[in-house]
């Protein structure tokens, strides 16, 4: 999630970083605002798309048989639950907390949490950084000067090894720098 929702890379940054009681808790940002714009945009297209089809929905609910009426129902609810779903990207929060040895990757929308999962690392050096480019684009393979600008780039991803062995996507992003600090971060609880 690394490339919308960042995390914080210095505990300098209060509201996302904090450490207490040999525990550290890392809070990833929100998304810009121009993504409210968005969700604005969105929001009115599905109220003026509720206000078209109202009346004829809730005609097929009072003259039809149960069957319409289910369907005249699910129709509406749909449509009611969209900007609860919309928002709901929003609202999503991915945090990192670690306290000695323990590493928990919990998800959370509207402050709930609703997955969680704890990891021990294998060792110190447990955490690596590595790149990922799923599919070279044509000026990427070309590799001319003129569309240097084009080229797919990929991203970088955090991964940590566990004891058990298997190998854990803690963060993926953009820059590789960032990723570096995120990780020295994480490091300095022991």
């Amino acid at each position: 999630m690394g490339l919308l929702y960042v995390f914080p890379v210095s505990l300098e940054e209060k509201d996302f970083a904090a450490v207490k009681d040999q525990s550290m808790t890392l809070k990833t940002y929100g998304l810009p605002y121009l993504f409210w714009g968005y969700a604005t945009a969105v929001i009115a297209v599905i109220f003026f798309m509720f206000l078209a089809v109202k009346a004829p929905v809730l005609k097929l609910v009072a003259l039809g048989d149960e069957t319409d009426t289910w369907l005249g129902y699910s129709f509406l609810s749909v449509i009611g639950s969209l900007p609860i779903f919309i928002f709901s990207f929003f609202f999503y929060e991915k945090r990192i907390v670690k306290k000695e040895k323990l590493l928990t990757l919990e998800h959370r929308v509207y402050g709930i949490k609703f997955y969680s999962e704890s990891f021990v690392p294998a060792d110190a050096d447990a955490m690596t950084i590595a790149p990922y480019l799923s599919s070279p684009n044509l000026a990427r393979i070309k590799a001319s000067e003129e569309s240097a600008g084009f080229q797919n780039k990929g991203y970088f991803t955090l991964k940590l090894k566990t004891a058990d062995g298997r190998e854990v996507l803690i963060d993926r992003h953009s820059r590789k720098a960032d990723l570096a600090k995120l990780e020295r971060l994480i490091e300095m609880i022991p």
